[in-house]
């Protein structure tokens, strides 16, 4: 049976591991939410002990903390920071909707490990609530930990990534810039377009994903600290919250500010519902890019066959020498993830009661979630599949001679209806449409070329019009 110690909190008291660095709240909360096991992800984590580690700075230095103990504080959170404490952070996501229960989680640890690094016993003590947290609430540090970690990883993680993607989908627009294959607009043949085009499109998505996530931005950079409990900083210094939140800048190389409005701030998690929203807009691009490029990738015989895509694993357990678009599948499955978070975070911003948000742990949880497994689903899909794709040059420009489409060009000359029974024959006959068109002695043999050459349709202009 493992060794034990006992806690007390204002409740009364509880039994926790002894080895644990967390106390009674703790323990208190690990009975009450056995839920999902699903626990704080390391960027969330990381951000907390900055908050704790910046506040003990300040707070000694406004002289309201001994050096002492604010020496301690600084270091235990350095160590939650750096990922070291991370085992005592046992609490599950679904649990109080302020995250008060992780808060006191962070508090218990420092304190704990702040009183053991400094190897002190007896009266000489780091209190949780006293010292850990002072000029803090958890209504102010929840929310600020949830932007800060959003904020760095989709600055250091997640844009970096999509700019990857950009640029390898700009470097296969050039590479494919004079490939002529058949447009598809309804899943149906439409008029020609170059391959090279199609890619610069995907490019530009991506780019404006990227932009769309850094206007997104800009509302996690406004931190709630200093609001403490209701907005209104009961109980902390009114330098407190610019000073840590400059510190937080400094730390991080992001442009944190004091919220202008605190109540704003704490009573609605507006900025993270629109941050998710951007990273749906983004995952909705996403989608539609790997999936055209599953689709342009099929075959290899009998599907479109205009894209090769790499082969990274065998597809099949029955059917030999089967590969299948992994890659594209795998970042679908994202997307849909992503899109399926931002719904349950639309869900807890509508959670704003009066003065507080009561759906902070799931807010951060979700939207964690999404930015990382964006990060990485782009990444692996931009090395595994985009970087090595190439292109069936050959079939994209048979494709082009079959299609029924290609009448649009002569419709200028000979008119929409005669141009429509030309496109009909040609389809009733299994002909093309350059084949019927010689056949009626519609145009002769040189205007029919010219107006049949697919190259001018990828192109604005009027194929029937010179000049």
């Amino acid at each position: 049976m493992s060794e034990t110690r006992l806690e007390r909190d204002s409740m009364g008291e509880m039994v926790v591991p002894a080895d644990a660095l967390y106390g009674a709240q703790t323990a208190r909360a690990q009975e009450n939410f056995p839920i999902s096991g699903y626990r704080f992800p390391r960027p969330f984590l990381r951000a907390l002990g900055m908050i704790k580690e910046r506040a003990a700075r300040v707070n000694m230095e406004l002289g309201l903390l001994d050096s002492e103990r604010a020496m301690a504080v600084m270091e235990a959170a350095e160590e939650v920071v750096r990922g070291e404490l991370d085992r005592h952070f046992v609490l599950d996501i679904f649990q109080t909707g302020s995250g008060t229960s992780t808060n006191m989680n962070a508090n218990e640890v420092i304190a704990n490990r702040a009183i053991q690094l400094e190897g002190w016993e007896g009266d000489r003590t780091i209190h949780p609530n006293d010292h850990v947290n002072l000029g803090q609430s958890s209504n102010d540090v929840i929310p600020s930990a949830i932007h800060i970690a959003a904020a760095v990883e989709i600055r250091h993680s997640l844009i970096p990534a999509l700019f990857a993607l950009q640029e390898a989908l700009g470097e296969k627009a050039e590479a494919f810039a004079d490939i002529i294959k058949i447009g598809r607009t309804h899943l149906q043949d439409a008029t020609p377009i170059r391959l090279g085009q199609v890619f610069s499109g995907y490019a530009r998505q991506v780019a404006l994903a990227n932009r769309r996530l850094e206007t997104a931005l800009e509302g996690l950079m406004e931190l709630p600290l200093g609001g403490t409990a209701v907005g209104t900083g009961i109980n902390t210094h009114p330098q407190f919250a610019g000073r840590v939140i400059t510190g937080l800048a400094e730390v991080t190389g992001l442009p944190f500010r004091e919220a202008s409005n605190h109540f704003e701030a704490q009573g609605g998690k507006d900025a993270v519902v629109y941050a998710s929203g951007a990273l749906k807009t983004c995952a909705s691009a996403l989608f539609k890019i790997s999936n055209d490029i599953r689709f342009l990738g099929s075959g290899p015989r009998c599907g479109l066959g205009e894209l090769i895509l790499p082969s990274v694993q065998p597809g099949s357990s029955i059917m030999p020498g089967k590969v299948n678009p992994v890659m594209a599948e795998s970042l679908m499955q994202v997307c849909a993830q992503v899109v399926g978070n931002d719904a349950a975070i639309t869900l807890g911003g509508l959670s704003g009661n009066f003065e507080l948000n009561v759906m902070m742990p799931l807010l951060a949880h979700n939207l964690l979630e999404s930015i990382a497994l964006l990060s990485s689903g782009v990444t692996q899909f931009t090395r595994r599949c985009v970087q090595d794709l190439q292109a069936d040059r050959a079939h994209c420009e048979a494709t082009v001679e079959k299609s029924l489409a290609m009448v649009t060009s002569l419709a200028p000359v000979i008119g929409y209806d005669r141009a429509a029974q030309i496109a009909k024959k040609a389809h009733e006959s299994g002909r093309t449409v350059r084949e019927v068109a010689r056949e009626e002695q519609v145009l002769d043999e040189a205007e029919l070329e010219r107006l049949l050459d697919p190259q001018p349709m990828t192109a604005p202009g009027i194929p029937g019009k010179k000049g």
